[in-house]
């Protein structure tokens, strides 16, 4: 049995280089280019593709290192307190997140599977179903819809308040007060 030799530093370098162009650029332009992604690495498109076989496999890499790093971040968000306290704090930073990676999503959804993209949606999708629930428990948050149609409820207003910004609709410091603002009054029980 062999084993695979460790990569060199330069090899990790041009793998990190390569992952932070895709992530930057596939943020803003879900059909950004093989070539426009080494260019902004800094490497050829044979370097490129002696670590990635596939456009495929790079934007798999690139949603897989988005993934980690949204999961962190939202597990550093303070669920303590009041329920839409809490879920208001979620939807920021779920927000800041949303829009940082834009529309890498929608890449992802051109070449990764439906059940994977359905599972990337997954943790996050939880943390805000607890609060629902809980909210709920309190008599918070209204009970006469389903829970599920209001996680796709927050799932829209975030999206489209990413694209909002991106058309110039509302800013980017605008955003956050107002994904917060828009789902909790339609949570809110009356």
């Amino acid at each position: 049995m062999t084993t695979a030799a460790p990569k060199r530093a330069d090899a990790h370098r041009n793998i990190e280089a390569i992952v932070d162009a895709a992530t930057r650029l596939l943020a803003v332009d879900p059909d950004a280019s093989i070539n426009d992604i080494a260019k902004a690495a800094g490497v050829g498109r044979v370097t490129l593709y002696g670590h990635f076989d596939s456009r495929a496999a790079l934007i798999a890499e690139v949603t897989r290192r988005a993934v980690e790093h949204t999961e962190a971040a939202l597990a550093e968000v303070d669920l303590e307190g009041e329920a839409d306290a809490a879920l208001g704090r979620l939807l920021e930073a779920t927000w800041r997140l949303t829009y940082r990676y834009g529309a890498l999503v929608v890449a992802a959804e051109q070449v990764l599977p439906v059940e994977q993209m359905h599972s990337i949606h997954d943790a996050p999708a939880a943390r805000v179903a607890r609060l629902l629930h809980r909210g709920r428990a309190d008599g918070v948050f209204r009970d006469d819809q389903p829970v599920a149609w209001q996680l796709s409820a927050v799932q829209s207003v975030l999206h489209g308040a990413a694209t909002a910004v991106h058309r110039g609709e509302i800013t980017a410091e605008q955003a956050p007060g107002l994904v917060r603002a828009t789902v909790l009054a339609a949570l809110r029980r009356v």
